[in-house]
């Protein structure tokens, strides 16, 4: 057994050198794809990371009439909390709000100057109240609007929230569906480049296999090489597929990513550091995805243009 194994594998590997362009040219799209893959992979990566810093940045700020007590809106807190969807409700006085007025604003003096004019503090008490996911917060506002507090409650600032939540949505959503249609065409062209070259290689053995037919050659001896040979396509487009993704993260220049809250810079020296930390998680899923595209494409092959 382990000498037959031996011996298709070294008749798949003399295929696979004696095929030339046709070799170059099916481990180039197979390369193609295996590297679309790993980039998506890396892109969702990249969102999903942003999204979260997005996610734990949302709220939804609930405004209180002015002359609400702080005991009503204490209530209101520990109601809120009672909600299942609730991860966290802050509370935010008046005075700590004008704080935080100020502090953000501090630069804008037309905006100063008008806060002294008034001369009182224009600003609502309010409760911050954050999701434990950000598919809830509609559901929460909606708990919100039909509390027993509803009457005390002056506004609640939630379109921001929603535009926030929408748009990060749209980028997982067009972020998959640009990544599954991207790995689909090339591995629909990879399949059907790979299946050619196996055809063209059964073609140019046609003597040989009839001859080890003649002497009783079993089924799996002849078939086994051009099994290997898949084999040896999509773990060779792997491996250069690999070191091109490490030449690409290494000398990529710092890039930025706009996410719904706000840009943030990508360094290679990060993209560098996803690549190491998961180097065997990348390889497998493109050495598992580059041998089942050949060896797929092998067994069609076969299947079509050698009867045995």
């Amino acid at each position: 057994m382990w000498l037959t194994i031996t011996r298709t594998f070294k008749e798949a590997l003399h295929n696979f050198i004696r095929n030339g362009w046709l070799t170059v040219a099916t481990v180039v799209v197979l390369i193609m794809s295996l590297y679309v893959v790993s980039t998506v992979y890396i892109t969702t990566f990249i969102v999903n990371e942003n999204l979260k810093n997005v996610q734990d940045k949302l709220s939804v700020s609930v405004y209180f009439k002015a002359d609400t007590t702080e005991k009503t809106i204490e209530d209101a807190k520990d109601f809120f909390q009672k909600n299942s969807d609730v991860g966290d409700v802050v509370y935010v006085s008046k005075e700590q709000a004008l704080e935080n007025f100020k502090k953000y604003n501090a630069n804008n003096e037309e905006l100063m100057q008008s806060l002294e004019e008034i001369g009182e503090n224009p600003l609502w008490p309010s409760l911050v109240v954050t999701a434990n996911d950000s598919q809830k917060y509609e559901d929460i506002v909606g708990y919100v609007k039909s509390s027993p507090y509803r009457e005390e409650i002056s506004q609640i600032n939630f379109d921001k929230t929603k535009d926030a939540i929408d748009k990060l949505n749209s980028i997982v959503k067009t972020t998959e569906r640009t990544g599954i249609t991207l790995i689909f065409i090339f591995s629909l062209i990879a399949v059907l480049i790979t299946f050619n070259t196996i055809r063209v290689t059964i073609y140019a053995h046609k003597k040989e296999i009839g001859i080890m037919r003649l002497v009783g050659a079993s089924n799996s001896y002849i078939r086994l090489p051009f099994i290997f040979e898949g084999f040896a396509y999509g773990l060779g487009s792997a491996i250069i597929s690999m070191v091109i993704l490490f030449l690409t993260l290494r000398f990529a220049p710092s890039f930025i990513f706009i996410n719904v809250s706000g840009p943030i810079s990508i360094s290679s020296h990060d993209l560098l550091a996803f690549y190491w930390h998961n180097f065997f998680i990348i390889l497998a899923i493109e050495a598992g995805m580059g041998i089942v595209l050949g060896v797929f494409s092998s067994l069609i092959a076969m299947r079509k243009y050698l009867k045995t």
